[in-house]
């Protein structure tokens, strides 16, 4: 069994730990996504899980082996991984099919069986009718179907993906995010994926680890990391957020905008502020007060942008607030009006101070 558990793994350059006593336990078969910014520690993170780099504290185990610590690190060649890197590294001498049976010629197996499983795995990836082709010859999508299928050949225990779509224009990206996907249903090798796309990670992973400054802020579903984030890092990292904050009321209470703002599930302290969590198209604005009995808030609109298949506005509330809303196309409101805005409290969620 492939599962990879990490263990108060540190590293550090000099006085700066880049990354600062990460646990995590990846399970067997699962593919999960370490989503940050740049610096935040997420490629170190997966060269210390490949091996390219020894760790100053912790240790890192695949299975129940100990592969790597601050005195002993198992080469990368000894892991039975396969790693994707931003750059494809396809070599530019061989064709499709040679690319993708090096790994099988490295281990001697025969001409036969090489040419079988390159055959079917060119099948799988669908690219069969360019075997005979050069990497010169490809689309870049064509070429990352090439390296994740010369990395899923020799039947990793563990794949690692660093960046792997960066180089690919947006449709590209779009498309091989559900390829990558497609791919680890089908053979369900641990596949650990490095990037700083939030729709990259929402639409591969069963598994997010946000990542900041070193340290995973938080772990999760991508429904868990979206709809209920920890902290303000996460809640403005993951999709657009409205951040609120105010001085805490009761338990369930902050005074925002002139209003006692409910928030469900929220357990506050009696004293200080609480920072608060609601998305743009959670929030619902109208030109009438509506009939809600709490968290209904007067604004008045700064600007409206018309997106094609949605409106996205920008208000300020009492105390000088701006908030984001978004709404359907048709809620077409003016500029410099005066809005009412309801806070839904089950969708207002308290954050980590």
């Amino acid at each position: 069994m492939a599962s990879v558990e990490l263990k108060n793994l540190t590293k550090r350059y000099g006085a700066v730990a880049v990354v600062d006593d990460v646990s995590q336990h990846i399970e067997h078969g699962s593919l999960v996504c370490l989503l940050g910014p740049s610096g935040c520690g997420k490629t170190t993170t997966l060269r210390l899980i490949a091996g390219f780099v020894e760790p100053s504290a912790g240790e890192i185990y695949v299975g129940n082996k100990l592969v790597s610590s601050a005195t002993r690190t198992l080469p990368p060649e000894r892991r039975n991984m396969s790693m994707i890197f931003q750059s494809y590294a396809l070599w530019p001498h061989m064709t499709v099919a040679e690319n993708v049976g090096y790994g099988l010629k490295l281990r001697k197996m025969s001409r036969g069986t090489i040419a079988q499983k390159v055959g079917a795995l060119l099948a799988t990836t669908k690219l069969d009718t360019l075997a005979d082709r050069y990497p010169g010859e490809l689309s870049g999508g064509q070429q990352q179907r090439v390296a994740l299928a010369r990395a899923l050949i020799v039947e990793p225990e563990t794949l690692l993906l660093d960046e792997p779509l960066s180089n690919l224009d947006a449709n590209l990206r779009e498309e091989m995010r559900f390829e990558v996907r497609r791919l680890h249903d089908q053979y369900r090798y641990t596949t650990i994926y490095v990037t700083h796309d939030q729709a990259e990670a929402m639409t591969a992973a069963d598994v997010i680890a946000v990542m900041n400054a070193g340290r995973i802020e938080q772990v999760g579903s991508p429904e868990d990391i979206y709809d209920r984030p920890r902290s303000e890092f996460v809640a403005r990292f993951i999709g657009s957020s409205n951040v609120l904050k105010g001085d805490n009321r009761d338990e369930c209470h902050i005074a925002f905008a002139g209003t006692a703002l409910r928030l469900d599930g929220a357990k506050l302290p009696p004293h200080g502020e609480t920072a608060v969590s609601i998305r743009p198209h959670d929030i619902a604005i109208a030109a009438k007060r509506p009939a809600y009995a709490e968290n209904v808030v007067p604004a008045t609109v700064v600007r409206q942008v018309f997106l094609g298949g949605s409106r996205d506005y920008l208000v300020e509330v009492e105390g000088g607030a701006q908030l984001r809303v978004v709404t359907a196309a048709g809620e077409n409101l003016a500029r410099g009006g005066a809005v009412w805005l309801h806070l839904p409290a089950e969708r207002c969620r308290a954050l980590a101070s």
